[in-house]
Parts: structure tokens; C-alpha cells; sequence
């Protein structure tokens, strides 16, 4: 699967989307143990306003669960997941003849496995589509419901060579306040209110060969879930094509007429797009300022005079106070590992290679 073309500078997603699994695990882990865990990514149990979680964060967190607990679907489900799960799946579906096929073992694999659901692989209009059937009355259970889907996206792509275009996501929960999440994980129009959750893949002219080889599975085990679980794509979504568009200016010297301009839109137009997705022009050159200091001030290589002055801020009090209003902490606290006003130990940043640390992940790849 092709890399991201800006990696470092990922979308970060809102603390309420990672709630979601954090109450599940409250249910399961001793509080001291949660919090320990969260103490490693740099998050506490109090839920900062604005709170922001970032790819590396997400990552190295999945990895510290699965492996502490041995439940490679952390919890999510009524039974663990077992280690060695992830590695088995793979070698299922790497030894498959084409994508279709690979995605039959999917379901079938999960099917072995899950109480809570059926997974089912259909074809609507010559597309295949995995939909998630419950076994009896449910709860919608919404970051199992991602993950699952996600997972099956992300290994297909791994699978092909490539991150492969969807036609559409569909959840069976109503949207949530942090909807505008999902687009970062999934390269697709994503729908809530549905009667079942499901992951449709876009029409193919063939069906995709599948070619893997062992050393690629297992340098993908060892990175998992870091090569599946974000997308690489940005233009399925208007925001985060308007993102790149920002990321490629000089210090994000672009203006809503470049853009709509870039677009082949016109500005009134532009606007009116933005608006029906919930967002602004501002909001996204904002949260793309926001997420470019959160990835320097982590990496500790800069000032954050430095900082204010790369995202095109006339001085640091203006980055102070605009950095307040979008995470609810200051820059020096970010940087200290303090969220908002409360006292935290300070950690060292870890980089995308220091989380795939072998001690933590290799279980998935050991026989």
C-alpha cells in the first residue's frame, strides 16, 4: 500500500473518538493499568476540551493493549481476540487467489471467531461489499464497528499493493459529534443511521491479484495497525483535498480564492461545499496549523517561535493564544506532556519508529 505523501503531518482526530473505545476499556482494565497506558501516549483520564489524539498516539496505544492483554481486538467484542489472531489472518488471506477470494477468507475467518456479528460478502452492482450482521439484539458498538471495517480495507490494500477506493462506508449507529473524523480513516462518502454497518469497495475492471510475500507480512505485522489504519488518500474529501492544497504552500500562504480557484469552483461555491460538510476554509487551514505544531512541538526540534513563524503566525503570543482555543493547552504545556492545567510527567516524544518497538509487537509475528 502506498505510503502517505506527508507523513508526520496526519490529520489528528478529536479525544471524543478515541472515548469511545477508552469506556469499553474501563469496563475491562484495572484503572491503574489504563492509566498507565495513557501515561505512555502522553493522554490522561480527564478528557480535555478540544482534546486532540494523533496517529502516533492511536498506534502505539492499540500496541500497548494487544499486547498487555492479549486481545488483539482490544476489548471490543464480548470474546478476546486472541494473539497470533492478526498473523493467522494474514497468512489466510495472502495465500488467496485473487481479492475477492481474499475477502471470502475474511468473513469466513472472522465468522470462526465472532459472537457478535456475521460478516457477509456481497456484490451490489459488481461491487463487493462486507456487512456486519448481528447474532441478536445489539448495541452498536462504534469504534468496533470502524475497526472491523477498517481492517478489512486496510488488509485488502495491503494485499494489492495499493489503498483501494471504496464506494461508500455505511454505519448502523446515528452520527456522532465527531463525524468529521471518519473521513481520515476512510476513503469514501460515509453515511450513518444505517440498517447495517458495511464497507462497499469500488467497481474493479478485474478482480485484483493478491501478492505478499512472507518478509512483507511480517514487516506488516510488526507495524500494525500503522500501515491500515489512517487512509492515504485526500480526494475522496473536500476538507482534506483542501489540505494538501494547503500543506504544498509557502508557509500556508492560501487564500479561498486559490483554492476555489485550484478547484475549479467558485469562491461562493467553495463555501457553500464547506458549509454542507460542517466546516470552513479557516477551520481546516486551522486544524492543519494545529495538527503541524502538535507533530514539532512532540518532536522537541524547534521553538516554538519557530513553530508560530513555519504556519505563518505574526507572532508567538498570537500561536499561544490560537493553540489555547484549539486544544485547550499551551504550547510550552503540549510540548511538557501537561494537557490543559494538570500536572503529568513528562515523557519523551516517540517517533513513528520509536513505537514499533519489537518487545511490544512482536507476539504477532512469532510462532
Amino acid at each position: 500500500m502506498s505510503s502517505d505523501p506527508t507523513p508526520g503531518i496526519l490529520p489528528t482526530v478529536s479525544r471524543a473518538f478515541l472515548e469511545d473505545w477508552l469506556r469499553l476499556l474501563r469496563q475491562q482494565c484495572p484503572p491503574q493499568q489504563l492509566a498507565g497506558f495513557l501515561n505512555q501516549i502522553r493522554l490522561t483520564e480527564t478528557i480535555q476540551p478540544g482534546g486532540r489524539v494523533t496517529h502516533d498516539q492511536i498506534v502505539r496505544l492499540y500496541q500497548l493493549i494487544a499486547a498487555e492483554t492479549g486481545d488483539e481486538m482490544l476489548g471490543l467484542w464480548s470474546r478476546p481476540i486472541r494473539s497470533g489472531t492478526l498473523k493467522h489472518l494474514c497468512a489466510s488471506m495472502r495465500g488467496a487467489s485473487s481479492l475477492s477470494a481474499a475477502l471470502f477468507r475474511f468473513t469466513s475467518f472472522w465468522n470462526l471467531l465472532l459472537d457478535d456479528f456475521q460478516l457477509v460478502l456481497e456484490t451490489e452492482a459488481g461491487r463487493m461489499c462486507v456487512l456486519l450482521k448481528p447474532r441478536g439484539a445489539y448495541q452498536p458498538q462504534r469504534f468496533g464497528h470502524m475497526l472491523l471495517l477498517k481492517l478489512a480495507h486496510g488488509v485488502s490494500s495491503w494485499l494489492t499493493g495499493r489503498e483501494l477506493p471504496l464506494a461508500q462506508v455505511g454505519f448502523a449507529f446515528e452520527r456522532p459529534d465527531f463525524a468529521e473524523d471518519y473521513p481520515i480513516l476512510f476513503p469514501a462518502p460515509i453515511l450513518f443511521g444505517q440498517a447495517q454497518s458495511r464497507i462497499v469497495f469500488a467497481a474493479q475492471p478485474d478482480d485484483l491479484p493478491v501478492a505478499r510475500s512472507e518478509v512483507e507480512m511480517q514487516e506488516f505485522l510488526l507495524r500494525a495497525p500503522r500501515d491500515w489504519i489512517f487512509t492515504s488518500y485526500r480526494t475522496h474529501a473536500l476538507p482534506l483535498r483542501l489540505r494538501e492544497l494547503l500543506l504544498l504552500s509557502d508557509r500556508l500562504d492560501y487564500h479561498l480564492k486559490d483554492a476555489a480557484k485550484d478547484l475549479n469552483l467558485t469562491p461562493r461555491t467553495l463555501i457553500r461545499r464547506l458549509d454542507a460538510e460542517g466546516t470552513s476554509f479557516q477551520g481546516i487551514k486551522d486544524g492543519l496549523r494545529r495538527d503541524i505544531a502538535i507533530r514539532d512541538l512532540s518532536r522537541g526540534l524547534k521553538s516554538i517561535e519557530e513553530i508560530s513563524q513555519d504556519i505563518g503566525f505574526a507572532s508567538a503570543a498570537n500561536f499561544h493564544r490560537a493553540f489555547r482555543r484549539w486544544t485547550n493547552a499551551t504550547p510550552g504545556a503540549y510540548r511538557q506532556g501537561l494537557p490543559g492545567e494538570a500536572g503529568h510527567r513528562h515523557l519523551p516524544h516517540q517517533n513513528s519508529k520509536d513505537v514499533e518497538d519489537r518487545s511490544v509487537v512482536a507476539f504477532w509475528v512469532d510462532d
